[in-house]
């Protein structure tokens, strides 16, 4: 056990010193450059009902399967649908999250909020604002398919779909309440952003490859159409190849 417990703080001080050096060798410097705190705080009030409605649609749609027959769970559009927003997610893993070192969707979700809320520069909020309600509209069908598919009942749903909604507008609050003093480039920020962006990718790669992507390619249903299993792979591609157009912008 003492041996066990020597070899886990030996290999806690060697991982620790990259983040180490990182904090020593970091001199980034903030600019003030294209901000306007008048435009942006507009901007920022109009990405929190986008986004809000994005991601609240994208959880409805497929509960209304209920009373629109062509969103049932069991239907070739519905396939196709899910496959899209796993396209989108395993884009956003990949794209937006793993390249620059971006804990599942809530704590992505949150931390871009944040980082649009701390924001200061229009041109920098007014292309966020369409990626990530596009990026929120399908994460949130993928996200309410497996709700629906798992058959919570209503409270449940109306519960996980509301907490899913408001974690980019929460992060997007605040974001602004402490945009003052929020520094993005301090060592500090950049180390703790580093670590849970990447552990988001890991989940969200799994979301997408496991819970969603593996569940429809093995149902028995793609098994017997290869029409069905192609309209899939074209979707997941569209999915894909939209959201890492997004990683452009945002």
């Amino acid at each position: 056990m003492a041996f066990d417990l020597k070899r886990i703080l030996y290999l806690l001080a060697v991982f620790s010193l990259p983040l180490l050096a990182v904090a020593a060798d970091c001199e980034c410097q903030p600019s003030d450059e294209g901000h306007d705190k008048g435009k942006s705080r507009t901007l920022k009030i109009i990405a929190i009902f986008c986004i809000l409605v994005g991601s609240s649609a994208g959880c409805a749609i497929p509960s209304l399967g209920r009373r629109f027959p062509a969103l049932r769970p069991d239907t070739n559009f519905f396939f196709a649908i899910k496959a899209f927003a796993a396209g989108v997610i395993l884009a956003t893993a990949f794209v937006h999250i793993l390249p620059v070192l971006e804990l599942g969707i809530i704590v992505h979700s949150i931390i871009i909020g944040i980082s649009l809320g701390a924001s200061e520069s229009p041109s920098t909020i007014r292309p966020l604002v369409a990626a990530l309600t596009f990026h929120q509209f399908f994460e949130g069908i993928g996200l309410g398919g497996c709700i629906v598919q798992a058959r919570f009942r209503l409270k449940s749903t109306v519960t996980m779909a509301i907490f899913f909604s408001i974690t980019t507008p929460l992060g997007i609050v605040i974001g602004i309440g402490i945009s003052s003093a929020y520094n993005e480039n301090s060592p500090t920020a950049l180390i703790v952003e580093g670590l849970l962006d990447a552990a988001a990718a890991g989940i969200l790669n799994y979301m997408a490859l496991v819970d969603l992507l593996a569940e429809d390619f093995m149902n028995p249903r793609v098994h017997k159409s290869g029409m069905l299993q192609l309209l899939i792979s074209v979707s997941l591609l569209v999915g894909t190849a939209l959201m890492s157009l997004l990683g452009i912008w945002a």
